[in-house]
């Protein structure tokens, strides 16, 4: 599998498993999705949506198997802040300050994932004001010193601006960006070229889900027609020429090789730029 290397040095591999809503399932599916060859595993201490603690139970039972590694896995996890939380399943004390919520959510994902540190802590959303966000980060930085997460990064976020204050006033500056795919955020054209000018890793999640008249285009099917692949596995194989990881959130086991196997996709400049041309903002 392809890797790309983050800023702190940390290898991630071009396609991410996602564990968003897969529920009771979700252990069954990580094992299968790292037996399939998924490296990285996406996840949040967040009940809501995810259940970290099966994602860990999926991950043992992986490597139990002898099918990976841990040195050979990317883990990533959030901190998801009390407003993005069921307040009935919070995984820490919402009457906590900032600091002390990120630390025990930490805590909890390192019990929940069953490892002794967290590849990649992402913050899953921005706080309002900005001085509650900066709290937030200098918390996830004592993190990194402390040993516990190796990088950091932020989620939910498309506002230029705020991302470039964030970055000036970071100590330990953001690794990766995880933002939704979609034609409402202008597909985060400005934000992505920024981020890779500053060696920002760019991480895509519904990139298949919220975009079916790309793959429905004709110069999708025509590329997919062409080369013997699927339309998804063309569309991830754009993303890779543009710097971008995508997350595949799968039940399917045929989907899942289907996915890893778009990184040995190899597209023409030609379809590259007419992919990039269905991204662009209409000019009116």
């Amino acid at each position: 599998m392809d890797f790309v290397t983050t800023t702190a040095g940390v290898r991630l591999p071009h396609v991410i498993y996602g564990t968003a809503w897969k529920k009771e399932a979700t252990a069954p599916l990580v094992t299968q999705a790292i037996t399939a060859g998924f490296r990285a595993i996406d996840t949040a201490c967040q009940p809501r949506h995810y259940r970290e603690d099966l994602v860990g139970e999926g991950i043992a039972a992986a490597i139990a198997s002898g099918a990976v590694r841990r040195d050979e896995l990317f883990i990533q996890t959030k901190f998801t802040p009390a407003a993005g939380q069921d307040m009935s399943s919070i995984p820490y004390d919402p009457a906590m300050g900032l600091p002390e919520q990120v630390k025990a959510s930490c805590a909890v994902s390192l019990q929940n994932l069953q490892i002794d540190v967290i590849d990649s802590l992402v913050l899953h959303s921005p706080l309002f004001p900005y001085a509650d966000l900066l709290t937030v980060w200098r918390s996830m930085e004592a993190l990194v010193d402390e040993g516990y997460v190796r990088q950091i990064g932020i989620s939910n976020l498309y506002d230029l601006a705020w991302h470039q204050k964030l970055y000036a006033d970071a100590r330990i500056k953001p690794a990766v960006i995880q933002n939704r795919f979609y034609a409402d955020s202008g597909y985060d054209i400005d934000l992505r070229h920024w981020a890779k000018d500053v060696g920002i890793v760019y991480q895509s999640f519904w990139s298949l889900t919220a975009n079916p008249h790309i793959l429905e285009h004709p110069v999708v099917q025509g590329a997919a027609i062409s080369l013997g692949k699927t339309p998804a596995q063309v569309f991830f194989a754009f993303l890779r020429t543009q710097g971008v990881v995508p997350l595949s959130g799968t039940t399917s086991q045929e989907h899942m090789r289907d996915d890893l196997e778009s990184a040995a996709v190899t597209l023409d400049a030609a379809t590259v730029n007419a992919i990039a041309a269905l991204l662009a903002p209409t000019k009116q």
